[in-house]
């Protein structure tokens, strides 16, 4: 007989009994959803990142189909994306009911190849989605530069990059600021932090942050910042 190979995992989550001790207070709390604990990860994300606004999700596929609604991705509009990818990013323009179109990727970053991005551009293309692969964050001020002069918007598929840092007007920032008009981001079980699951969008418009707030609670104005009967009645 063959000896038993050692499995060796991609990624394993790290966690102990603090992890376990956290997940009991809100449990305990009767916040098994939104609520205060929620609210904090918010802020303390944002204030981690530089955001202006964090808003959690459920994963970071619904962040990215909300970060394309909000920039008002519609059917039949095009998004210039990377194959090179989670199938989620694809995914979440088709969501849309728009169509993916394809760049290369630089095969010494394993991110979008700016120089292609202008040729793939049509009058139908609504936004870029640019994947900080493995965390190494793309060329930002090339991809926005390019962007700015088509009058398109920038989404930042971030969902492996928590804790990467940009080159930034001379200084180092954080990937989630966002560079573009909206950063998302993973807590998956294989990613740099995680919650189980769960998504973050972080924006500098107050207006998306709202709207991201209602739409993962089916457009019900559930307050994610204080108490509330809907919020309670889980309990």
């Amino acid at each position: 007989m063959s000896p038993a190979k050692q499995f060796i995992p991609v990624a394993k989550p790290w966690l102990d009994e603090r992890e376990a001790e956290a997940a009991k207070r809100p449990i305990l709390s009767g916040w098994v959803t939104q609520g205060p604990e929620v609210a904090a990860f918010e802020q303390e994300f944002a204030n981690y990142v530089g955001a202006k606004y964090a808003c959690a999700v459920s994963n970071c596929t619904t962040a990215l189909h909300l970060a394309l609604l909000a920039i008002g991705v519609q059917p039949q509009d095009e998004v210039i994306t990377v194959s090179h990818s989670y199938i989620a990013t694809a995914n979440s323009i088709r969501y849309c009911g728009a169509i993916p179109v394809f760049v290369d990727i630089q095969p010494e970053t394993f991110n979008i190849n700016p120089l292609l991005i202008e040729g793939a551009i049509t009058k139908r293309t609504r936004a870029i989605l640019c994947v900080h692969q493995m965390g190494m964050p793309c060329d930002m001020a090339a991809i926005i530069n390019i962007a700015q002069r088509h009058s398109i918007r920038v989404v930042e598929d971030a969902a492996c990059a928590i804790g990467s840092e940009i080159r930034w007007n001379e200084q180092w920032e954080k990937i989630g600021k966002p560079h573009g008009d909206i950063a998302c981001f993973s807590f998956h079980p294989r990613k740099i932090i995680t919650t189980g699951d769960g998504g973050m969008l972080t924006t500098a418009n107050p207006n998306w942050d709202k709207q991201f707030g209602l739409w993962r609670q089916h457009s019900y104005e559930c307050t994610r910042y204080g108490a509330s009967w809907c919020e309670r009645s889980y309990f």
